[in-house]
């Protein structure tokens, strides 16, 4: 049977190479490639045997855990199609995804199951539900699941299943910084040379071209490397993935929140190499418990800290290199819709939030209503671009899809959102999502870049920045702030620090103080809940 570009087909040439390597770590549950792969097959076999087909969707409402990547790659096997689930979601929400999703089966955590009983009667495609057992003590029968490890016992461990192709699909739902979530769909070729760098992170001949290079690509020694944000998080998906796919070891984080005592337990008990966080959210706690704990940990064994996803501030940037000088940082850009758009490694180029390379693959164009589409000339500003591996759209929304990937000369392009500028050097510099961007007074002002400006400030601790109406000027940059501890901030204070990195004209005129800076559990902000809390004047400071 040929192989293809497609998930669980490369999965399965690495887990041949080398089946006695540890493949996946979280807490306590421990995983080679060989029992990985076993226990995926098990768990295939049984969704097939429910009438989970090719093309049907599938739910995974899961904190992190083996049986995570193992409903992953199970989906995989059978062509069908998982969906990431958020488990902070309340019933409104779960009943949406589920609905919008088409999803016919759903692997949950126990605790779960209350929630899934209080929508399942307006869900009747969902008919088949698989709980992992946890310490919840909630009652799954209500709603007919059946515990895991029964589901998968006495299932065929072996691998009968028909072939794949390179188009099958996996989706990735999103909600971004605004809105509903909305289901970003990769063929498995796409997401795989756009997001997992094809196979080429750690070798150095690049992607591959045919399938079974994979398994060539498998080096000696494993890399240890830690996710630690959500797995339904794409950043944390990914980055899982191509661990993965080069016979490399995945160190999950087992807690349900991140605390940086835990993490740096679990990075020095399991020598862990690399470590993929999700920008500043997770990158404060890890700080600031090196701060609190000097020499507590050996740490040697890291070599790299990297984050995407989320603005990883400069200042932040360096207090790593401050811990780890001979370590390698790195800030990758991109979306769920377009995987890896590049890495700033630090050498930023005047104002924005970093820069990269133009590419045939990578451009900057228009998007101004009323006209056609077109590549920017340098010096000119428009919206950061990918062409050739992309999604081929939104689940159940061609509307959006239809506004996202846009033809220019011929080309399909996906147009990502961030506002960018081509320089006379080719250099793309990114600026931010242009629907948060914060018109004062006729001037522009990106959010992202006022947050790493505030963020060198000693006594914040996170914060994001948000437009609130002015008589004057139409709108004003406003803060909305969480301090250190017991710390005392004053406007005049926040201005202060800012006007050493930012133009005066992007600098906070008006500070909000909370107990803590509202986002999502991947570390995403959540902007709208942020200007609630602005335009509420609560928490106001003078």
């Amino acid at each position: 049977m040929a192989k293809h570009i497609n998930l669980a087909d490369l999965f399965e040439l690495v887990a041949d190479r080398v089946p006695a390597r540890d493949a996946l770590v979280c807490g306590e549950q421990r995983a080679t490639f060989g029992e990985l792969e076993q226990r995926a097959n098990r768990l295939a076999h049984y969704l097939a045997k429910q009438g989970v087909g090719a093309g049907d969707h599938v739910g995974l409402y899961l904190y992190n855990c083996n049986e995570y990547l193992e409903g992953m790659l199970a989906c995989f096997k059978i062509r069908a199609v998982p969906i990431n689930v958020n488990y902070r979601y309340v019933d409104e929400e779960l009943l949406y995804i589920f609905d919008n999703a088409d999803m016919v089966a759903c692997i949950h955590h126990q605790e779960f199951a209350p929630h899934i009983a209080e929508v399942i009667g307006s869900v009747p495609d969902l008919r088949t539900l698989v709980y992992v057992a946890d310490e919840s003590g909630a009652d799954a029968s209500p709603i007919d699941s059946v515990e895991y490890e029964r589901a998968i016992e006495g299932q065929d461990a072996d691998r009968d299943f028909p072939e794949r192709a390179d188009d099958d699909l996996f989706i990735l739902y999103t909600g971004g910084t605004t809105g509903m979530p909305k289901g970003v769909m990769w063929p498995h070729k796409s997401v795989f040379y756009a997001a997992m760098g094809g196979g080429g992170w750690f070798h150095p001949d690049g992607a591959i071209t045919a399938p079974e290079q994979i398994a060539d690509r498998v080096g000696d020694f494993p890399i240890v490397g830690m996710a630690l944000a959500p797995l339904m998080h794409g950043a944390c998906w990914w980055y899982a993935c191509i661990q993965l796919l080069a016979g490399n070891s995945v160190i999950l984080n087992p807690h349900h929140s991140l605390v940086g005592e835990q993490v740096w337990d679990i990075v020095e008990r399991e020598k862990v190499n690399s470590i993929s966080i999700v920008g500043d959210a997770m990158a404060v706690p890890l700080l600031d418990a090196l701060e609190a704990n000097p020499e507590r940990w050996d740490l040697s064994s890291v070599f790299n800290v990297g984050s995407g996803g989320a603005v990883f501030s400069e200042s932040k940037q360096e207090a790593f290199r401050q811990h780890f000088p001979n370590v390698f940082i790195s800030n990758s850009f991109g979306s769920s819709e377009s995987g890896n758009m590049g890495f700033d490694g630090g050498g930023k180029k005047g104002q924005g939030l970093g820069n990269v390379v133009k590419s045939e693959f990578m451009s900057v164009i228009t998007d101004v209503e009323g006209e056609p589409h077109r590549h920017v000339e340098h010096g000119e500003t428009g919206i950061f671009a990918r062409s050739g591996y992309i999604p081929v759209g939104y689940y159940n929304d061609p509307e959006k899809t239809a506004r996202t990937i846009v033809e220019v000369e011929g080309k399909p392009w996906l147009l990502l959102g961030d506002e960018a500028r081509l320089e006379e050097d080719d250099s793309i510099t990114v600026f931010g999502r242009g629907s948060n961007c914060i018109n004062t007074g006729g001037e522009k002002v990106f959010p992202e870049e006022v947050e790493q400006a505030l963020k060198s400030h000693p006594d914040i601790f996170d914060c994001l920045v948000v437009a609130t109406p002015d008589e004057r000027f139409g709108s004003k940059v406003t803060a909305v702030v969480q301090v250190r501890g017991d710390a005392q901030l004053d406007l005049a204070s926040l201005q202060e620090e800012a006007r050493k990195h930012i133009a005066g004209y992007k600098v906070p005129r008006e500070l909000h103080v909370v107990d803590e800076v509202p986002r999502a559990p991947s570390g995403k902000p959540a902007y709208p809940k942020a200007l609630e809390i602005a335009l509420c004047g609560d928490h106001k400071v003078a």
